[in-house]
């Protein structure tokens, strides 16, 4: 005589969910939308101010050509230089970002060593900067010993305003490296991305100097 046997039915295997990352709103992309609209504003003032440069100097007989300080081509190389300097703060960076999520006992130390050498670089850009805004100082100087003030005549009033106004722009760039890498050093959130956006201000400054360096040499 058989007997039957109880086959419990089979239960399937509970499915693991794939944990899926949450993607939060990053803080930096406001702040890029900001620069490329302070960019823009700024591009389009001093367009303006080309603009009625060239029409004040063709609307008299006023418009006096004068011997433009030296200091102007030296100032020239410094912003070239500090561009560079910017870019390689931004690399020793991103390579510090690369070796804090690389799985070696020695990444840390590694991190520590190119954030160090990118805050190094970073400086040495806010150095640059102030150097090109003391030699834009020396460069009025010299046209005040030649007699050449703001009111001397209508070249080298757009001389000064156009010079002080990217000077003034210099150095908002200045206050803006500044303030990144204090958020740097804190190491706080977005702090890469913030360095970024300053990046694209300061290399836009930079080619709006080679613009109205341009022309100056040109006009004046």
């Amino acid at each position: 005589m058989s007997t039957a046997t109880y086959t419990p039915p089979q239960t399937t295997a509970p499915r693991t969910r794939v944990a899926v990352p949450v993607v939060t709103a990053t803080k930096g992309i406001p702040s890029q939308t900001g620069v490329w609209v302070a960019v823009s504003a700024i591009a389009m003032s001093f367009a303006a101010l080309t603009s009625a440069l060239i029409v004040r100097e063709g609307s008299g007989t006023d418009w006096h050509r004068f011997v433009l300080p030296r200091i102007l081509y030296l100032d020239t190389i410094i912003l070239i230089a500090s561009s560079f300097t910017l870019e390689v703060s931004r690399k020793r960076f991103a390579a510090a970002v690369s070796s804090s999520v690389a799985p070696s006992g020695s990444s840390a130390s590694i991190a520590a060593a190119q954030r160090s050498d990118g805050l190094y670089w970073l400086n040495m850009t806010l150095t640059l900067g102030l150097l090109f805004v003391v030699g834009q100082v020396l460069a009025w100087r010299s046209l005040v010993f030649q007699g050449l003030l703001l009111a001397t005549g209508p070249s080298t009033s757009f001389f000064y305003v156009l010079t002080a106004m990217h000077g003034l722009h210099l150095l908002g760039g200045v206050l803006g490296l500044i303030y990144v890498g204090y958020r740097l050093r804190r190491n706080a959130r977005n702090a890469q991305t913030s360095l970024g956006t300053a990046a694209v201000y300061w290399h836009f400054v930079d080619l709006l100097w080679f613009y109205l360096l341009m022309v100056i040499v040109i006009r004046m």
